[in-house]
């Protein structure tokens, strides 16, 4: 998830100004993510197809988890993960078939050759030039391979009942879009992206973790909070006190809402496409 530059206004990075890696139990939150989503992730691929003989490449890897659950459990031949900052990658134990790459995959060929699968889950999100961006992973992909992109969406709206939850989820995106220029707003317009690059039989999925108390969903978004809290504050939509009231509801009986969903959108490259 700390996987490359993501430029707001004011100049934030992902990484930088919010989430840096170096930052004690960073490692954690995104680990709390994996055991969140991961289960939907390798079922999704696995489901595409991705298995032995493959050549993989893991965009934003943050911990490896899906890096190493393509190796272990799909038996894929290979996964390149490439993430900005790698310290949570080369500092575990590394299986057979996995390359660590640190690069910044906003810069032009910064990642070199083609893949059977290429994945990228919570990345574009955080990063300006979406639509080229998503030109050059497509471009990642070798005829007859897939890309698969997986990002957050917003759940909460104004219709959705007023609650702790989501009146700091609201104040949240509204403090990274200005800190770091994380922005949700487009993410479902994936499929369509995918189809305006060339790729076919493209299709997408969305997946709701239920916040229950204590789980990995709820305690990703409560650390999550926590290193994003002066960013929410500056938006003025919460307060201090407002913030920690959403914490103890998330940990609470009473919490009943939804978190942010992970959609996930495919598309394949014609086996016809230019090599």
């Amino acid at each position: 998830m700390s996987t490359a530059r993501g430029d707001a206004a004011g100049g934030g990075r992902y990484g930088e100004a919010v989430f840096p890696p170096g930052q004690a139990g960073e490692g954690e939150r995104i680990d709390f993510g994996a055991l969140a989503y991961d289960d939907i992730t390798i079922a999704r691929l696995r489901s595409l197809g991705a298995g032995p003989g493959w050549r993989c490449l893991d965009v934003g890897a943050g911990t490896g988890t899906v890096s190493r659950r393509l190796l272990d459990e799909a038996g894929v031949a290979s996964v390149l993960a490439v993430d900005r900052d790698v310290r949570f990658l080369i500092g575990r134990d590394a299986p057979p078939g996995l390359e660590v790459l640190e690069a910044d995959i906003t810069a032009p060929g910064s990642v070199p050759g083609r893949f059977r699968l290429v994945h990228a889950r919570f990345v574009l999100m955080h990063l300006p030039e979406r639509e080229r961006l998503i030109a050059a992973l497509a471009e990642r992909v070798r005829p007859g391979g897939v890309l698969v992109l997986s990002d957050a969406v917003d759940l909460t709206s104004d219709r959705t009942p007023g609650t702790p939850y989501t009146e700091v989820m609201r104040a949240m995106w509204r403090g990274l879009l200005a800190t770091i220029g994380t922005d949700v707003s487009r993410v479902p317009s994936y499929p369509q992206l995918l189809r305006g690059v060339g790729l076919t039989r493209v299709g997408a999925e969305i997946h709701v973790p239920p916040l229950l108390p204590g789980s990995p969903i709820s305690r990703f978004w409560a650390d999550t909070w926590e290193r994003s809290r002066a960013g929410m504050l500056a938006t003025g939509l919460v307060d201090g006190a407002a913030v920690d009231a959403a914490v103890r509801y998330l940990d609470s009986d009473d919490c009943a809402a939804l978190s942010a969903g992970m959609l996930t959108a495919w598309g394949w490259k014609p086996e016809d496409a230019p090599r």
